[in-house]
């Protein structure tokens, strides 16, 4: 085993103490006596030869100086962890830094075997992942993904007792697969419950943890300060929004609702059915029309009125409006075209990069903490936070869309202060798309049809089961699949020389839930970004592929549900899976459309690569690169000089009354309309 990988050993089943064999009792980690835990150190060395016997891989940890673990013990181990809760975040921050700063990964195994049974298990797996992630020693490590570590954040807990039972009576070859039910948290006589399949998607909310464990509000410098961090915060949920309000469309239901006022009850409910494994608790609800309170939760550190979050949101629209915004002392830092972005998602989220924490405070993430606990808002109850105060539950919940929604609308009030585009900016003369299609990848498929349906996959929950069976058990789950296709294209480069371009393709509703037709503005902040890549035109007519599965938004379904257990442990680096589950869920690429074929806009420019290019090279097919649009690139800067979203980031001139009309004047933009037609069929993975 190469040395590194010994350190993927503390990244499996957490709540398991360290000693406890791993990979079906394959590999032991070695503890020094004084790492044990009060509890075993008067039978560790029964321990450690009872559960030592078997084992084909023995990882010896060197007793070392430990660092001072104290302060994160001020989390309970078997309490809850969330970072919206800035003490707890300040705590993940240092916590990170502690183990960046180990100076080698002996040390670091040291250090965290002795602090994984000590401390919060989702607080430890989430910084040594962080610190893996960014030390140049570790950061080619397969991260296990969060699903692996922690199940019971994603599945219907009825499936546990049925694996556990599968896994401790039936031996491996004759398991079955346990089948999660679809819609298991609410009725059809819940309106909302039409977009269960996108709020409860195990893939979308892997997506939305993963990328908050790239991008960090709290550590070092380096792990935190990354190129367009702000800006990237801003587009991911922008996106986010738009593909939920165009899903909205397809089920027959309006547009997610801002959350302009704290003060007006809360329509929607949210009644999650999760159990937590930690503290075997279940997430609690929030029942219909909701009134949101001041927060007075001292032992959380939570403490806020809803004064403060409006305060807040003044002073950020106040500066938005004013141009500017107000840094310690008085300084004004201008919001100006190319970094106001930028500035302005480091203040909403915020990170350690907010330019004015005291004045602008903690917005977005004290807005979550707001509904989280409105349940028990002076925890008299004693209860935790619902599922919208975690990253890898908060999407399961209607309200949580109703914020971004909110947080969103922020964002676009900055935007609708710069000016459109111009044509410079938006034209690449010489450059004239001549035609453009799509086309199912089967034989005889009709032009521009799009089809969607449920498939039904399976995933590996056996690294999940703290102290269950050894051996895989499988569980199956349903959810939205669209059919492979193919976009054709083509190119007439006209400029007698050889050209770079960057082709980038949308897809919008053009009507809404009651099929009004729907306003350039209005479509515009659809848009949902399918594609983005780079083309070679040579002189002349260029005919140009690309096929769905190559998108730079997703990532495939490989990548988002392979285990990596340590059965890959021994293998070289170069056979191994690397792990980068950064990126959309590919199965969620397209909208679900409807049974009768729902109309779209398909929107396809090369923009000039020119005015493009950050001056790197990047290979998409390698090193998990092929995810950048939402997730950029490690080490290196955000592949793309123009702003997140061009070229509809900003607003149009109002005589531009139609996308049509917005590509007749550029001939190197074009749209066609196609159609996504949904089948309610189950098909099986094969």
């Amino acid at each position: 085993m190469s040395d590194n990988r010994k350190l993927l050993a503390l990244l499996q089943r957490p709540l398991e103490p360290t000693f406890y064999p791993k990979d079906d009792g394959k590999t032991v980690v070695d503890l020094p006596e004084n790492y044990l835990t009060d509890r075993y150190k008067p039978i560790g060395q029964s321990l450690q030869t009872r559960f030592s016997s078997e084992a084909e891989t023995r990882i010896a940890v060197r007793a070392t100086n430990l660092p001072d673990f104290a302060f994160a013990e001020a989390i309970p181990r078997r309490g809850d962890f969330s970072l919206f809760i800035p003490k707890h975040r300040k705590i993940a921050g240092d916590l990170i830094e502690l183990f960046m700063n180990q100076p080698d990964v002996d040390t670091l195994m040291s250090a965290g075997s002795y602090a994984r049974d000590r401390l919060n298990p989702i607080l430890f797996q989430y910084a040594m992942a962080v610190a893996m992630q960014h030390r140049p020693d570790t950061k080619n490590l397969n991260i296990p993904s969060f699903l692996e570590l922690f199940p019971d954040s994603f599945v219907d807990p009825t499936v546990f007792p049925k694996l556990r039972e599968e896994g401790a009576v039936v031996t491996q070859r004759d398991r079955i697969t346990i089948d999660i039910q679809m819609n298991f948290t609410a009725s059809d006589r819940e309106d909302e419950q039409r977009l269960a399949y996108f709020r409860e998607d195990i893939g979308v909310n892997l997506h939305h943890w993963h990328w908050h464990l790239v991008y960090p509000g709290e550590g070092p410098n380096n792990v935190v300060n990354k190129n367009r961090r702000g800006e990237l915060f801003f587009y991911m949920h922008q996106q986010l929004i738009a593909r939920y309000n165009v899903d909205r469309f397809c089920n027959r239901l309006a547009r997610v609702r801002p959350l302009t006022s704290l003060r007006e009850a809360l329509p929607e409910g949210y009644f999650p059915k999760i159990v937590r494994s930690l503290t075997n608790r279940a997430f609690p609800s929030r029942p219909q029309n909701t009134i949101l309170r001041d927060l007075n939760r001292i032992e959380d550190d939570v403490v806020l009125t809803i004064n403060d979050i409006e305060r807040w949101g003044s002073r950020i629209a106040e500066s938005i409006d004013g141009g500017y915004v107000v840094a310690p002392g008085g300084n004004r830092i201008p919001l100006d075209e190319q970094t106001g972005i930028d500035v302005l998602g480091n203040i909403m989220e915020p990170s350690a990069l907010t330019v004015n924490s005291q004045y602008y405070g903690n917005y977005h993430g004290h807005m979550h903490n707001l509904i989280a606990f409105s349940h028990d808002p002076e925890n008299r109850f004693l209860e935790g936070y619902g599922v919208v105060g975690e990253f890898q539950t908060a999407m399961r919940d209607p309200a949580f869309y109703r914020l971004h929604a909110q947080v969103d609308n922020m964002f676009h009030r900055y935007k609708r202060t710069l000016q459109p585009y111009n044509a410079n900016q938006l034209g690449y003369t010489g450059v004239q798309i001549q035609s453009f299609g799509v086309q199912l990848n089967r034989a005889n498929a009709p032009a521009n049809v799009l089809l969607t349906y449920w498939q039904r996959s399976q995933i590996d929950l056996s690294t999940g089961l703290d102290f269950g069976p050894q051996g895989n058990v499988f569980a199956s789950f349903t959810h939205l699949q669209h059919a492979p296709f193919t976009y054709r294209f083509t190119v007439n480069n006209t400029s007698g020389a050889a050209r770079r371009g960057t082709c980038r393709i949308f897809i919008a509703p053009k009507t809404d839930e009651r099929n009004t037709p729907l306003t350039m503005d209005e479509q515009r902040l659809l848009m949902v970004e399918l594609d983005k890549f780079r083309v070679n035109l040579t002189p002349g007519v260029n005919n140009l592929v690309r096929r769905s599965e190559q998108s730079s938004v997703t990532i495939p379904y490989e990548r988002t549900f392979r285990p990596m257990g340590l059965s890959n442990i021994n293998l070289p680096e170069t056979e191994q899976f690397r792990f980068c589950n950064c990126g959309w869920p590919h199965h969620l690429l397209l909208p679900k459309g409807t049974a009768e074929g729902m109309k779209f806009d398909l929107f396809m420019m090369i923009s000039n690569f020119v005015d493009d290019t950050v001056n790197q090279e990047f290979d998409e097919n390698i090193n998990c690169n092929d995810s950048h649009s939402f997730c950029g690139i490690r080490d290196q800067l955000y592949p793309d000089k123009r702003h997140m979203g061009y070229p509809f980031d900003r607003r149009i001139p109002t005589a531009t009354r139609t996308l049509s009309d917005f590509t007749r004047s550029n001939t190197n933009m074009t749209n066609i309309e196609v159609q996504i037609r949904f089948t309610n069929t189950v098909i099986a993975r094969t």
